[in-house]
């Protein structure tokens, strides 16, 4: 017991030396695993290398000989253990296998994926959707009575399944270009007619965010929701102030957050094999799309993002300069997190309002041309737009206004992008492909080769296709648009990707009150009463007087300089100062390239002279075994393989990798 005792203590002696020796040696971190093992190599073969080098004992030379072979022992043992710190990292790199941590995380996630792999798995069976995942199709339901109740299913399977598979399925609700009608038509039940879940659930939720029951916060809570979304449950209530104005109280669904959350990471999984294994899905990009829509999932899950959302939103001139566009008014001091306090609009959803509509005896077309300027113009001028515009986000009011609800997924737009929508729309409405394409290239990521004929070519017949009056409108217009954009291999930053969908989407919203809705002429009627202003006397007198503005002090300066640069070329001493490597980061690369040079040349070196050491004959004994020359020639190999294993672990080391292994 007491050997096996000092043999480990000598052991963890001999790791806490060999620990800063090894990683000094090669000028890299290591794992404390990878570490260990090596020093108990290194410790395991000293004795064979020095019986080796030495021969049968007792030793029979001198003292500095024996010191001389000893530490040429611990230097090739030393050399194992750094032989095996590199070819493990070349084999295994650093960081490319989890920590325990990690891997019990991980283990936990996957059993997570996996049940809710099964759950939705149970529930598509359950809703009669089990022969459509093994790619075939029920007999019947071909026909109209069929879609019925496949549509039926659907929504039922979806409504089930949680908050993302809800929202995947109001978006595809809109898309009635992709799916039919009828299950698109199904589809659009899931906008305010999700299963509600249970008051007293919601009332623990109101009581933990607001710091009191309900009932003592307000004068007044109707415990019936008014309407039941896919993220959240609308009720009513009364405040407690001399006015008691109504109020609707946007209430968190209990436990979401975590059933998204792992929703999503199945929906970044799914979209990583889509764009992996299938070239739709790298030319489509569904990996950032898969990755644009948990950002969205996540924001909506805020409601204080909402609230400033709905700020920014109100504070929009589409809106503010707009009398038909009413965006409800938020109560700061009772909104959190998960609860949302805001004026009541009474009213009907917008999905459902074409009888009202009929029976009001409103225009249905100047109803979706003001719903599409404003979001045209929250797009192009306000640079914060509504992300998400179904039908259930929008109210016929009792007096004939839309308003504008559930404002947690908004967009926003940079100055230089609305300037380039700007000039896109202008072209469009003039008819010009070399303008669009222009534009176009200032809105997406162009790569840095591309056939600019082809894509004006492509622009041109895209407009002749979809812009002109005798061609029907709809969504497949947008659907062209990608496709020249993807067939170009042009990237589409997600903040762009809203737009198209945002209007797409909202195309699809207005179809329902205005069927007939023409998308392309209320396109040109808006560039022509808002884009074109840009382009008055007084605009463009405004403009030029800005840019004089800006550009006056260096037009002051500018005689000065040139006089300057003049007589220095008078005189002969005018020169050009060039610095390189100006940037930090450029001399660290270069320093470290040089470093490796230097590393393998002296390697080399120490590897040639041990080389012509040992091919020499004769020379003073240190041992029976091993004369002078030898020894040295020994030393030589060591160093000369310490300096290329350093070399070779800088090369296999993954520089974005710092995690143990």
């Amino acid at each position: 017991m007491d050997v096996a005792l000092a043999g480990l203590l000598s052991l963890v002696v001999f790791v806490v030396i060999f620990i800063p020796v090894a990683q000094r040696l090669l000028g890299v971190r290591f794992g404390l695993v990878r570490l260990a093992v090596a020093a108990a190599l290194t410790l395991s073969t000293f004795n064979p290398i020095a019986n080796a080098m030495v021969g049968p004992l007792p030793f029979t030379g001198s003292n500095s000989a024996a010191i001389a072979f000893v530490a040429l022992s611990t230097l090739c043992a030393t050399l194992v253990g750094l032989v095996f710190l590199v070819l493990s990292e070349a084999l295994v790199p650093t960081g490319s296998l989890p920590r325990a941590r990690d891997l019990r995380r991980d283990l936990a996630g996957r059993i997570a994926r996996t049940r809710r792999y099964l759950q939705i798995l149970r529930i598509a069976i359950k809703h009669g959707l089990g022969p459509y995942l093994r790619g075939r199709r029920r007999p019947g339901r071909e026909t109209a009575a069929g879609q019925a109740e496949l549509a039926r299913s659907l929504r039922l399977a979806l409504d089930e399944a949680g908050v993302t598979f809800v929202k995947l399925g109001q978006v595809l609700s809109t898309r009635s270009d992709i799916i039919p009608l009828s299950v698109a038509d199904e589809l659009s039940r899931l906008q305010d007619q999700v299963t509600a879940a249970p008051w007293s659930e919601i009332e623990q939720v109101l009581t933990e965010e607001l710091g009191a029951p309900p009932n003592q916060v307000y004068a007044d809570f109707g415990t019936e929701p008014l309407a039941a979304a896919s993220v959240a449950q609308v009720y009513t209530a009364t405040l407690r102030t001399p006015e008691a104005p109504q109020v609707v109280v946007k209430v968190q669904r209990p436990g979401i957050a975590s059933l998204v959350d792992r929703d999503l990471d199945i929906v970044r999984r799914l979209a990583r094999l889509l764009e992996r294994n299938t070239d739709w899905g790298r030319s489509m990009g569904v990996r950032a799309l898969a990755d644009g829509f948990a950002e969205a999932m996540r924001e909506e899950l805020d409601f204080t993002v909402e609230a400033g959302n709905m700020a920014a939103v109100a504070a929009g001139q589409s809106v503010a300069a707009s009398n038909d566009i009413v965006v409800p008014e938020l109560y700061q001091k009772l909104s959190t997190q998960r609860v949302l306090t805001m004026q009541r609009l009474d009213g009907i959803g917008l999905g459902g309002a074409a009888p009202a509509i009929a029976e009001r005896g409103l225009d249905a077309v100047q109803l979706g041309r003001t719903l599409f300027d404003c979001l045209l113009g929250q797009v192009a001028i306000d640079g914060v737009f509504h992300a998400d515009p179904h039908p259930g986000n929008f109210l016929l009011l009792h007096d004939g206004r839309i308003g504008m609800l559930d404002l947690g997924s908004v967009g926003r737009l940079d100055p230089a992008t609305r300037e380039a929508l700007q000039r896109f729309l202008l072209a469009i409405d003039h008819g010009d492909p070399v303008g669009a394409t222009d534009a176009l290239l200032e809105i997406v990521d162009r790569p840095d080769v591309i056939d600019e004929r082809g894509l004006e070519r492509a622009v041109g017949q895209f407009m002749t296709r979809h812009l002109t009056g005798a061609v029907a409108i709809g969504p497949a217009m947008f659907n062209d648009l990608f496709k020249i954009i993807t067939s170009h291999e042009l990237g589409v930053p997600p903040e762009v990707a809203a737009v198209f969908r945002a209007l797409a989407t909202v195309e699809g919203t207005i179809s329902r009150i205005s069927p007939g809705f023409d998308l392309v002429a209320a396109s040109r009627q808006f560039a022509s009463a808002h884009v074109t202003d840009r382009l008055t006397p007084e605009a463009l007198r405004r403009t030029a007087t800005e840019e004089l503005a800006s550009i006056l002090p260096m037009l002051r300066r500018l005689p000065r300089r040139i006089d300057r640069i003049a007589a220095a070329a008078e005189s002969g001493r005018l020169g050009l100062n060039v610095r390189l490597l100006a940037d930090e980061r450029d001399r660290q690369h270069l320093t470290g390239l040089l470093h490796q040079v230097l590393l393998a040349v002296l390697g080399a070196t120490a590897g040639l002279m041990a080389v012509l050491l040992l091919g020499i004959d004769g020379g003073p004994k240190v041992s029976p075994n091993i004369t002078l020359y030898q020894l040295f020639a020994y030393n030589l190999l060591v160093i000369c393989a310490v300096l290329v294993l350093r070399v070779l672990v800088l090369i296999f080391r993954i520089p974005d990798k710092t995690r143990s292994a």
